[in-house]
């Protein structure tokens, strides 16, 4: 039965019969060729105009360039300059006081009344007699900071110790900048205290037939107390690094606090307290005014800590203050003092390094 508005099936022509005549006259055939020719060009169209737009694409983005160069930025430029610039002028004031330092110090070897064996091996310093013999500034130098460190290390030390293993939050936060402050007192009030506190009390408990008014160990002492806040300052920062787990692991060995702190930090933070300390004896080595004003203006070399002797640091300063004449032996002869001195914090220096690089804890 046919089926009315459908083809019947001798109706039905494929689109090859109908390309070859067949078909011609059936009704329906013409519109429907029709329509399919229609399509088949708007499909042809879009793939022109696609395959047209694919091309531009291509060709814009071969012909442009991706500059992958850093774009100026003023402000930029302008902190990398002044970092720089800061780098420089540290790197050449260090230069330039070391050119300074050589010198006038050859200046002053250069001269005939000089030679170096006596520079170093002469137990007198008398410039005005022509006596250039630098131990007894020396020797007192070393009194003072050797004086200076047994006083600041274990305070210091114990102070880190309690810092980092037994204060709370609170106590850590009040006591640590006040042990800060002490670091920023003029160091003329520590010689004023020094001369006026510290040496009446060493002249009533030893006597004042063996304590002078001005002394090496009232000097000491007190630059002790000044280099304090370096030692517990940078000892408690190395304490404060240790690793918590190996507290833990104390503890949990039954080992008490005390015992965690001696036998577990302190070995641990070993190469960071060595440091410090050497570091504080470089700024006792370096104190000027305390020991100006309090151990003395003598340059003897003497190894009794309760009379009067003159540092390095000391004599330059008082001789800088006096009436020196420019070139003369003794303006010349407090550059070599500066650069013995210089040569020693630098030895302090490279030996604080060394130290470190020993006895570093590495921990992952």
């Amino acid at each position: 039965m046919e089926k009315p508005g459908f083809p019947q099936p001798h109706q039905r022509v494929g689109l090859p019969g109908a390309l070859m005549g067949r078909g011609a006259g059936k009704p329906g055939f013409p519109m429907f060729i029709s329509e399919l020719g229609l399509k088949k060009g708007q499909w042809f169209m879009a793939d022109q105009v696609q395959a047209s737009a694919q091309r531009a694409i291509a060709a814009q983005r071969a012909e442009r360039v991706v500059d992958l160069r850093k774009r100026p930025r003023i402000g930029e430029s302008i902190i990398q300059t002044t970092l720089f610039a800061c780098g420089f002028i540290s790197i050449f004031t260090t230069i330039g006081i070391v050119f300074v330092l050589f010198e006038e110090s050859l200046a002053f070897f250069a001269d005939p009344a000089v030679t170096l064996v006596e520079f170093f091996t002469n137990t007198v310093w008398q410039p005005r007699i022509e006596q250039f013999g630098i131990l007894p500034l020396v020797n007192a130098t070393l009194m003072v900071a050797f004086i200076a460190m047994g006083v600041a290390l274990p305070l210091g030390l114990g102070t880190a110790i309690y810092l980092s293993e037994y204060a709370s939050e609170r106590a850590r936060a009040i006591l640590k900048p006040v042990i800060e402050l002490l670091a920023g007192i003029p160091t003329v009030v520590y010689g004023y205290f020094a001369l006026t506190f510290v040496t009446p009390i060493l002249r009533g408990v030893f006597g004042q037939d063996v304590v002078s008014v001005y002394n090496v160990m009232s000097a000491g002492l007190v630059v002790g107390v000044l280099i304090t806040p370096i030692v517990a300052t940078l000892s408690e920062d190395a304490l404060s690094a240790v690793p918590g787990r190996l507290r833990q692991a104390s503890f949990g060995l039954g080992a008490t606090r005390w015992e965690t702190a001696i036998r577990i930090v302190v070995p641990a933070a070993l190469s960071g307290i060595l440091a410090a300390s050497i570091v504080a004896m470089s700024r006792a080595i370096g104190e000027t005014m305390v020991v100006a004003l309090a151990a003395g203006a003598s340059p003897n070399l003497t190894w009794n800590p309760f009379e009067p002797a003159e540092t390095m640091t000391g004599h330059i300063a008082r001789i800088s203050g006096g009436d020196l004449s420019y070139g003369s032996i003794d303006y010349k002869s407090i550059f070599a003092i500066g650069l013995v001195l210089f040569f020693i914090t630098l030895g302090l220096n490279i030996a604080s390094r060394q130290i470190v690089r020993r006895f570093r804890e590495v921990y992952d």
